[in-house]
């Protein structure tokens, strides 16, 4: 089978697929129900959050176009950029406080057999997601990305979580059609941001910086 040139070209792309599909291959082994399969983005949502929030921090030379606080415009400084940084830590860390309080209460302590699973496919995910926010890291210092752009990506893959939540339980938590219709929804989600994510050309909310940019 013919890889794409998008995947084949972005190595983490193709271990961000693999990660989805041996997270299937282990919800239909182990015949898990969605409450566990939730845990398991609830985990990879953080760790991309946490990654999210270096970025901002470490955001050299930054673009504030179409970007306001409190509906004023605001100047690419420091101050402005740890300004962004908390409000996402809060925002975003807030989201997944109100889903862990949810699934808290939808499912009680997972047998050990399962906690195993889990943490395995999270740490799959760490390791993409790691490799990803090292990748930003060198693109931020040829480029002047926009900051609003940054702190909202993460947001696109929480879609998939709320729509699980909202019609998760009109498909049954147990049955195979709620693991393919929200496995499906969040593997479709990951990899269309992760491309946008690892785009090659710049994008109208980023413009090329140093030495070169005039030229």
């Amino acid at each position: 089978m013919k890889i794409p040139p998008w995947i084949r070209n972005h190595p983490s792309t193709l271990f961000l697929l693999l990660s989805n599909l041996a997270t299937m291959a282990f919800a239909l082994v182990e015949r898990w129900d969605l409450s566990v399969v939730m845990w398991i983005y609830w985990g990879q949502s953080v760790v991309i959050g946490f990654f999210n929030w270096r970025r901002i921090l470490s955001l050299r030379q930054f673009s504030t176009e179409n970007f306001t606080m409190n509906d004023q415009p605001v100047d690419p400084t420091p101050s402005t950029r740890r300004q962004v940084a908390f409000f996402f830590l809060i925002h975003y860390g807030f989201f997944h406080l109100v889903y862990f309080v949810f699934l808290s209460a939808e499912r009680g302590d997972l047998p050990r057999a399962d906690i195993a699973g889990a943490l395995i496919c999270v740490t799959l995910f760490a390791v993409n997601h790691r490799f990803s926010y090292r990748h930003h890291l060198e693109r931020d210092l040829a480029r002047k990305p926009n900051i609003g752009s940054v702190m909202m990506f993460p947001y696109a893959r929480i879609v998939p979580m709320h729509l699980t939540i909202l019609f998760g339980n009109l498909l049954g938590a147990q049955s195979a059609r709620a693991l393919l219709f929200f496995l499906g929804l969040k593997t479709l989600a990951d990899v269309i941001m992760h491309k946008i994510e690892h785009a090659d050309r710049p994008s109208p909310s980023s413009t090329p910086c140093g030495p070169d940019a005039a030229a």
